[in-house]
């Protein structure tokens, strides 16, 4: 499991003063930049992914969850469907047969089985594909393209009194606990990056992290 000193060692973000990203006006621009040369270059990609969920299952393309944004502002994160279109039913129906995976499902809101991911879908998730949408939001001003990962109300009550932390970033494509395991930390390991973020942003860092984020992608993330 990657640790906070091992991470320093890479980023040497642990002597930054605390700041805002909100505050730099540079970063949203650049976001605004990076989002539309991802959706021009992309295009055929997703295009492709477009095409390979609809023929494969019933039911659009794309998925709108609600997640918390920027001083707690509500947004829809787009993804493409990974998902059959009767889920959380079936969530529902799992977590009340399986004990073990309710277990698992309060731990980490995660299953490592999940009956509800088609076969594209499990593939998608596990390339990160499945994020792409998301640079649409962040061109709307409701995401970054670091920062921290988009959360529910039900998970941000999980932050405690790092929910300011959390509440000061938009939230981001990619960020610290994406390139430090993913789904290989715990749930109170992934509030500590989003906290370290928060409080230790510069475009420094962001330049980092994209450039880690690439091969981190490249490595199939088996747990998702």
């Amino acid at each position: 499991m990657t640790s906070f000193a091992d991470f320093d060692g890479i980023f040497r973000i642990g002597r930054a003063e605390p700041k805002s990203p909100i505050g730099s006006g540079s970063k949203r621009i650049i976001d605004i930049i990076l989002a539309i040369s991802g959706i021009i270059i992309l295009a055929p990609l997703l295009i492709i992914c477009f095409v390979a969920i609809t023929s494969t299952s019933s039911g659009p393309a794309l998925f709108r969850h609600r997640r918390v944004g920027f001083n707690g502002k509500q947004f829809g994160c787009l993804k493409f469907r990974s998902m059959v279109v009767d889920a959380p039913k079936r969530l529902r129906d799992l977590l009340e047969s399986d004990p073990a995976s309710a277990a698992e499902w309060a731990a980490t809101r995660k299953l490592r089985y999940d009956p509800r991911v088609t076969a594209i879908g499990a593939v998608l998730r596990k390339s990160s594909l499945d994020e792409l949408p998301q640079l649409f939001n962040v061109l709307r001003g409701d995401m970054s393209i670091v920062g921290p990962r988009p959360v529910t109300d039900e998970e941000l009550e999980r932050y405690s009194v790092s929910v300011g932390a959390y509440l000061a970033c938009r939230p981001g494509i990619t960020g610290l606990w994406q390139v430090s395991g993913r789904s290989k930390t715990t749930y109170e390991e992934r509030v500590a990056f989003d906290t370290q973020y928060a409080q230790t942003w510069s475009m420094k860092l962001d330049a980092k992290i994209m450039i880690v984020t690439l091969p981190s992608l490249l490595i199939p993330d088996t747990a998702c």
